[in-house]
């Protein structure tokens, strides 16, 4: 019998307890701290739609000048190709890649841009009424809410640095304008003000969310909550079912109860369990649905929502059903890394896998955290379009599915015909 002498009573929970812990603090706090820092391949589109405009040289000349392919080098040049993944499309695909959320936002510039800029130019010298051109930012808040900041901060570097060059060359073509005459004329001082930044920034969100998605963290949540279902589901069946059938002891406050064990294999324990796992998931995943409602959580496709939900939890409570009974206590350990240490911060969920350090872009790949967000992301905010994410979340909760099942149905069949049952020990008083 041991001791409460004993260190190993004592000593062995406080170890693994703070090992497990410090886990939980190194890989979520090194997750959110610094996303600036951390920022790599931050997908933002820019669309030059500018068709440039024809331009009359001091010597007589005619030249086509394009301010629009000068922005775009400039972006080209000036963003650092590490941190964002500037991509160049048309104004059709712009919206594709908004629509299925595979950018952070984008940057167009229409196709009067150097006209418009020209005009401003000549309204420096003539009198008359003008507008800046203008160049509109675009933001896509259902990719992310923390990615709207790190757009924002991306753009307003980009765009002053824009509204810089431009207007420098600007002002000094409209120089060379008035120095061209057989009496050069000074620039005014007002002319100068308008010239050093002439052009105007409009910020736009695409589609923006409705009222009451959380400022776009609902789906994060509500993929949180499908995750915790499965796996605390999963280690609350596995203890009433062992307690049931006599494989532990069940203990409510004073009373401490010890049914008779079955004669049931191992493997035939995990069915049970699985089984109730997914009935769990009907039940749950439908009143996960009905709470949302209630609180007027805007959901488009409830049908969708439901059975994915459904599937989610069933996934994971039979792959968590299926790691404890492959290692027993120490499935619990496991499980929670699995499914919450690791799947917390490499979700996408809140801070975007492009603003943290590259092993949780690689976690992502397989933990069921993220999948799971990226399903329902898809059926919330992008009208549960395949292409937005969602045939992507499916067919990797059914790889976590498959390889939940294998893991459970190996290690129980082996352990069955290694004749390692399940036997009560002998309790004495």
């Amino acid at each position: 019998m041991a001791s409460i002498r004993n260190p190993r009573v004592w000593l062995a929970p406080v170890v693994v307890v703070g090992l497990v812990m410090s886990l939980l603090a190194v890989l979520y706090l090194d997750s959110i701290l610094d996303p600036q820092k951390n920022l790599h391949d931050f997908p933002i589109a820019v669309v030059n739609q500018d068709e440039g405009e024809n331009v009359v040289a001091p010597d007589g000349t005619t030249q086509r000048q394009t301010f629009g392919d000068q922005i775009v080098q400039g972006l080209v040049d000036g963003i650092p190709k590490d941190k964002v993944d500037l991509r160049q499309v048309g104004i059709a695909e712009e919206q594709t890649l908004l629509r299925k959320g595979e950018i952070y936002g984008s940057i167009v510039i229409p196709s009067d841009f150097s006209k418009r800029l020209l005009i401003l130019a000549q309204a420096s010298v003539v009198d008359g009424d003008v507008e800046k051109p203008v160049i509109t930012v675009k933001t896509n808040p259902r990719a992310g809410t923390f990615a709207i900041s790190i757009a924002t901060t991306i753009y307003d570097q980009a765009m002053e640095q824009v509204n810089t060059t431009v207007g420098k060359q600007l002002t000094e073509q409209v120089i060379a304008q008035l120095n061209a005459g057989p009496t050069p004329t000074p620039i005014s001082g007002a002319s100068r003000l308008v010239l050093a930044e002439p052009i105007q920034i409009e910020t736009a969100q695409y589609n923006p969310l409705p009222a009451g998605s959380g400022n776009g963290l609902a789906a994060f949540y509500y993929a949180l909550l499908l995750l915790l279902a499965g796996f605390t589901g999963a280690m609350i069946v596995s203890s009433l079912v062992d307690a049931q059938l006599g494989f532990a002891p069940a203990e409510f406050g004073p009373w401490y109860i010890y049914n008779p064990s079955v004669h049931m294999s191992r493997f035939h324990t995990l069915v049970v369990k699985w089984a109730i796992m997914i009935v769990v998931g009907i039940v749950v995943s439908g009143l996960y649905l009905g709470i949302s409602t209630f609180l007027d959580m805007p959901v488009t496709r409830p049908a969708t929502l439901f059975a994915y939900g459904a599937f989610a939890i069933a996934a994971v409570g039979i792959t968590a059903t299926s790691i404890m009974a492959a290692f027993g206590t120490a499935g619990l350990i496991i499980n929670l890394i699995l499914f919450i240490i690791l799947g917390v911060p490499s979700s996408g969920g809140t801070v975007p896998l492009e603003g943290q350090p590259p092993f949780f872009a690689w976690l992502a790949n397989f933990e069921p955290l993220h999948q799971v967000f990226i399903g329902v992301r898809a059926i919330l905010y992008y009208d549960a379009r395949y292409d937005s994410g969602l045939l992507h979340a499916f067919w990797m909760t059914v790889f976590g599915l498959i390889t939940g099942l294998v893991v459970g149905t190996v290690a129980t069949r082996v352990y069955d015909r290694k004749g390692f049952h399940r036997k009560a020990a002998d309790v004495t008083a």
